[in-house]
């Protein structure tokens, strides 16, 4: 068995454990209280099992507006795939009990023709822990609080070979790098910004919000330095204050809050300078720094109409 195949068997066993602990913790839980969903347009929501990583993965399909219509019938949209999908569309399934406003967002700026029509397809993470880290980071990530066997590198061809094959094989999508996106924050974004390193042929745009970037102690800032092919257009957003959220926490186990947001800030900025410095093809590049930005769905939500529009402009006639 080579290292790959018994890193994968290792992080199958550890995500069986825990899904099995999570079935018995189900069991005795107190039951939440009913929630009024906040969804927006039309949201579908598909399961199915990967052969890549071992649990059951959960696609949210967001249509735009018009696209059941007849005399769209024969239209084709560009696609966004964005991490993490629960969190995007409805505070009811979302992991913190906010979401993005992705569907409001969208669906104000396609009615109001300042982007074209979009899909997007959120991917949803199988935890908010350990699981999640595992199928969303290359890297070991000494600065995380649980242990886990990081397995992200599986995740562009999770993405290659079962997310947009299910998607282009259902749903009316565009083909090719330039109306494909990929986006997501926190360790979605570290999920997001090594697909787009590493299946350039695939992925033609970038949303990295608030990257997360200990993972590899940076190694994905310093990967986008070296890019032989890279994307069209790329957004990058970060707060000042990425680290706030978990102060007490940070402090306890020994690093400086205020010097990691200032790390974390910096890194993102980084990223979006070395891709603008790559001058190998034309590359757009929007860098947003906010000063009171923090690491939550709010200081997404708000930098999301900018960067979208900036990734989708309007199709000029």
């Amino acid at each position: 068995m080579t290292n790959s195949q018994l890193n994968l068997y290792s992080f199958r066993m550890l995500s069986r454990t825990f899904l099995v602990s999570a079935l018995i913790f189900a069991n005795v839980a107190v039951a939440e209280p009913s929630c009024a969903p906040t969804v927006t347009g039309d949201l579908r929501i598909e399961t199915f099992q990967s052969h890549i990583f071992p649990s059951i993965q959960t696609l949210r399909i967001w249509l735009p507006p018009g696209y059941t219509d007849r005399k769209n019938i024969d239209r084709t949209y560009p696609v966004l795939y964005m991490l993490d999908g629960q969190n995007l569309f409805d505070v009811c399934p979302s992991m913190n009990h906010d979401e993005w406003q992705i569907d409001e967002t969208l669906t104000r700026l396609i009615t109001s023709g300042r982007i074209p029509p979009i899909i997007v397809v959120g991917i949803d993470a199988p935890d908010d822990g350990p699981l999640r880290a595992a199928e969303f980071v290359p890297y070991q990530d000494h600065s995380s609080p649980f242990e886990f066997i990081p397995n992200g590198q599986h995740f562009p061809q999770f993405l290659t070979s079962e997310v947009l094959p299910r998607i282009s094989a259902k749903y009316r999508v565009k083909s090719g790098r330039a109306n494909t996106a990929i986006g997501g924050a926190s360790y979605g974004a570290i999920a997001a910004l090594y697909a787009l390193l590493s299946e350039p042929q695939a992925f033609g745009m970038g949303l990295i919000e608030s990257p997360w970037t200990t993972p590899g102690n940076g190694e994905l800032v310093r990967q986008s330095s070296q890019v032989t092919l890279p994307p069209l257009r790329v957004a990058v957003g970060v707060g000042d204050r990425e680290a706030a959220l978990y102060a007490e926490p940070m402090r306890k186990r020994g690093f400086d809050p205020d010097l990691f947001s200032r790390n974390l800030a910096d890194d993102a900025r980084a990223i979006a300078d070395n891709f603008r410095q790559s001058g190998r093809e034309a590359i757009a590049v929007q860098f947003t720094e906010v000063p009171d930005g923090q690491h939550d769905e709010q200081s997404w939500r708000k930098r999301f109409e900018q960067e979208i529009s900036f990734l989708f402009p309007t199709e000029q006639p």
